[in-house]
């Protein structure tokens, strides 16, 4: 059986340094960082006062009060970049075939704050099981890409993938798969998380993950920096369509990238922490290299995982050069983590949409808040630190990984 070409024709961003794709295209290369103190609940008890929190988001300037009650903050977040890449692509909703048209969305946490708010309400309370009778629509994963599909029609497939940080590079590769292999014509793909909370913020800094930079957090997420003391976290959404190629020739739509392939691994290591060896990573990028049909020595940028933790940005670069070589050094690699800080589960979408405007425009974006050199990484690769770098950029990698063990790569290239 032939496989069919997928592309990338609709491109939607919602990340604390721009609400939409154009303004974070335009933050990332500024080297904007999104960190900022937390305005959503009192910090005064918290290990880590700061986080990545959308800026001059207003949910009902997209979606009407009654509605946006109904979701809670990550499905919110998902209708808003499912809306702009929808848009995006041009695709005509009122011709186009809805049963051909899936939803793969992905979110590692899902509702944390609604569970978190009902939990509370419920302890605060006289001991009646007195729950919002939203309370379970609201929370589950699944509930994200079920919106989006209501208020589209698309009766395609249509599910949540949950896989850690590594959720929505888990629907791409789903959903490249699924148009390859014919089922589908059109996939609204990506990811959302809004675990910017009072649950989200304890239970990271319970596992002392996040850094406490608090007197400076605008350069608390250092990627690669030899003073890195954790990740930032961060909330929003990113949203990619997947088209079959004909079908997006067919009706003249614009074309962002080929999606060539997708790679999945497993650390099969620790619950949180990495191989120290990277072998899960080198693993997933020789797959994803694989199932594209590529060399190493084919690829011009890397988005690493990057997230700024002591442990996993040594072992995912070890990685890199072991994958790579001495090609390695010829890659320009970063992280845009440094700017939005984690997004979780929507941190392959994001990220992914990094990549795709960098081939698009000849430029990667830096890597910031980078000023000292850690002797355990190779000096010899370029980690496009602090400054954007222009190039030719023909295929890009963005690597993804999560909480046990979970690791996914996506690759793109730029149309022939």
């Amino acid at each position: 059986m032939e496989l069919k070409r997928v592309v990338v024709t609709g491109l939607g961003a919602l990340t604390p340094i721009g609400n939409t794709k154009d303004e974070y295209w335009d933050a990332l290369l500024k080297g904007k960082s999104g960190a900022a103190p937390i305005t959503y609940f009192d910090t005064e008890k918290f290990k880590t006062k700061f986080a990545c929190e959308l800026k001059n988001f207003n949910v009902t300037d997209f979606i009407n009060r009654k509605d946006a009650r109904k979701m809670d903050r990550f499905t919110q977040y998902a209708m808003v970049a499912s809306d702009e890449a929808i848009a995006d692509s041009k695709l005509n909703l009122d011709t186009i075939n809805k049963l051909r048209v899936g939803v793969i969305w992905g979110a590692g946490i899902g509702g944390l704050e609604t569970f978190q708010n009902e939990v509370l309400n419920f302890a605060a309370g006289d001991g009646t099981p007195r729950f919002n009778p939203f309370f379970i629509p609201k929370m589950i994963a699944d509930i994200a890409p079920g919106n989006i599909s209501i208020k589209n029609g698309f009766m395609g497939p249509n599910y949540t993938t949950v896989s850690a940080c590594a959720s929505s590079a888990n629907a791409m590769i789903d959903a490249l798969n699924y148009i390859r292999l014919g089922h589908c014509d059109v996939i609204v793909t990506g990811g959302s998380e809004a675990a910017v909370t009072i649950a989200g913020m304890g239970g990271f800094n319970a596992m002392h993950a996040l850094s406490t930079r608090n007197e400076s957090p605008q350069t608390a997420s250092r990627p690669f920096d030899g003073t890195r003391d954790g990740f930032v976290l961060g909330e929003g959404a990113g949203a990619i369509i997947l088209e079959e190629y004909e079908h997006a020739k067919a009706r003249g739509a614009k074309i962002y990238a080929e999606v060539l392939g997708g790679g999945m691994s497993s650390d099969a290591y620790h619950m949180t922490a990495p191989h120290p060896e990277g072998i899960g990573v080198i693993a997933v990028m020789r797959n994803c290299l694989e199932n594209a049909g590529l060399k190493p020595e084919d690829v011009d940028h890397i988005n690493t995982h990057g997230t700024s933790t002591p442990l996993g940005d040594v072992a995912e670069l070890k990685a890199i050069s072991e994958v790579f070589g001495d090609h390695a050094k010829n890659i320009n690699i970063n992280s845009t983590k440094s700017m939005t800080g984690h997004l979780l589960g929507a941190a392959g979408a994001i990220e992914s949409i990094a990549s795709i405007l960098a081939m698009e425009h000849g430029i990667v974006p830096p890597t910031i808040n980078h000023t000292v050199v850690d002797e355990n990484i190779d000096s010899n690769l370029n980690l496009t630190l602090n400054q954007p770098q222009k190039r030719e950029i023909n295929v890009a990698m963005s690597n993804t990984f999560g909480f046990g063990g979970h690791n996914a790569c996506v690759l793109f290239k730029k149309l022939d």
